[in-house]
């Protein structure tokens, strides 16, 4: 079988980093992802596949701006309607077609769009050795971003899940998109969810 993964098969203790599939990104919501019911069903088939290895990051808005630190601070006054006391707190928790999965499947929160600064996500890895990280996930220029890019600066051989990442603008999902196969081509692969799960070892 032909396949987009440069490097190989994917390795048996490899982990899927699942990035804020959280319902305050679904339809309807303020912050709506427009893909984000189409990219459901694909990230869910890798997590049901691969539930004790999979962990799902969440976007965790504070409790009031006031909370929030420097330029965060301001931002949370914008969007002040998402933080924790005025936000549906329904809307902070997973797609229950994924949160389904937890357990055997692990939740990191995060502040902030990296969910490498608070160590959280390094210290399950240190306990879980992998040399290589499957991402999917919301949203493909920030948050995902921010995931692939720490992922890669610890030296992680990286697997985006090309269609199973999604963004609230097709401008900008399409330039990162190409960004992520052609500037960081010798550390990131693009492929298929179909292709990753065919060739990602039991």
């Amino acid at each position: 079988m032909a396949t987009e993964l440069r490097h190989g098969p994917i390795e048996v203790n490899s982990v899927h980093i699942c990035v804020d599939m959280q319902m305050l990104f679904a339809s309807g919501s303020l912050w709506e992802v427009p893909w984000f019911e189409r990219t459901l069903p694909r990230i869910e088939e890798i997590a049901a596949r691969h539930a004790a290895t999979t962990i799902f990051t969440r976007f965790m808005p504070p409790a009031r701006p006031a909370d929030a630190v420097g330029m965060w601070r301001r931002y949370y006054e914008r969007w002040r309607s998402v933080t924790l006391l005025e936000v549906d707190p329904r809307l902070v928790e997973l797609a229950p077609v994924l949160a389904r999965h937890c357990p055997p499947a692990q939740i990191i929160d995060k502040a902030v769009y990296s969910p490498w600064t608070e160590g959280r996500l390094d210290a399950f890895l240190s306990r879980h050795p992998t040399t290589t990280l499957v991402i999917t996930g919301v949203e493909t220029d920030v948050c995902v971003l921010a995931t692939v890019l720490g992922a890669v600066d610890r030296g992680f051989r990286t697997v985006i899940a090309s269609d199973a990442v999604c963004g609230s603008a097709d401008e900008t999902h399409d330039a990162l998109m190409t960004l992520y196969s052609t500037r960081f081509s010798e550390q990131i692969e693009l492929a298929p969810t179909e292709d990753i799960l065919a060739n990602w070892a039991a």
